[in-house]
């Protein structure tokens, strides 16, 4: 029987996360695991755009507060972002893709950072940890990492990070609500290509 409660539990950041080294001192740095079950997709790109085209309503409440915030600081809106130029996954740019990771990100005046979306097979339990996934199934984990360039950059993390890891734990919860893509979808996507 599945688990109901969509158990989303805070790991190290994985060895093999292709942002795990990116910065030498990040100001954040952290990761996020959940079970997949075993028919989900684990196309990390189709992961990444279902989990931010479907995120909470109240996560739109706080970008926009956000948005109105930093504007007065001359940072960039998600407006902004969305509209530039290149690849992207909501308003995240998309800096690479492999059969098992994207990353996302973006640079500003005050800080760069990076996300990952890291599918581990089953059995690779999020560097050993115990994330409360059935052995069998495959974890999604997504790590954040964070490069102050200034005063700004810092105290902007510092406001935003307990908010950060609420909307990346209700993120990954509501994915799993909502029933992630089907492995078939994935198999029929990669057809019609």
């Amino acid at each position: 029987m599945p688990n109901q409660n969509w158990p989303v539990n805070a790991v190290a950041v994985p060895a093999e996360c292709s942002i795990a080294h990116l910065y030498p001192h990040p100001y954040l740095a952290d990761a996020f695991a959940i079970g997949l079950p075993a028919n989900a997709s684990t196309d990390p790109e189709q992961l990444a755009r279902f989990i931010f085209g479907n995120q909470p309503p109240w996560v739109s409440v706080l970008l926009r507060i956000r948005d109105a915030l930093v504007s007065l600081f001359g940072l960039k809106t998600t407006s902004q972002l969305g509209r530039a130029s290149g690849q992207r996954v909501g308003f995240f740019r998309i800096y690479a893709t492999s059969a098992r990771e994207i990353i996302l990100g973006e640079d500003d005046s005050h800080l760069d950072f990076r996300a990952s979306l890291l599918v581990q097979p089953a059995g690779g339990a999020a560097d050993g940890a115990n994330v409360g996934a059935n052995l069998g199934e495959p974890l999604l984990v997504l790590t954040t990492v964070v490069n102050c360039h200034n005063w700004l950059g810092r105290a902007y993390i510092t406001i935003i990070a307990p908010f950060h890891r609420m909307v990346v734990r209700a993120n990954l919860r509501r994915g799993a609500r909502l029933g992630w893509p089907l492995a078939a979808a994935q198999t029929e996507s990669a057809r019609r290509q």
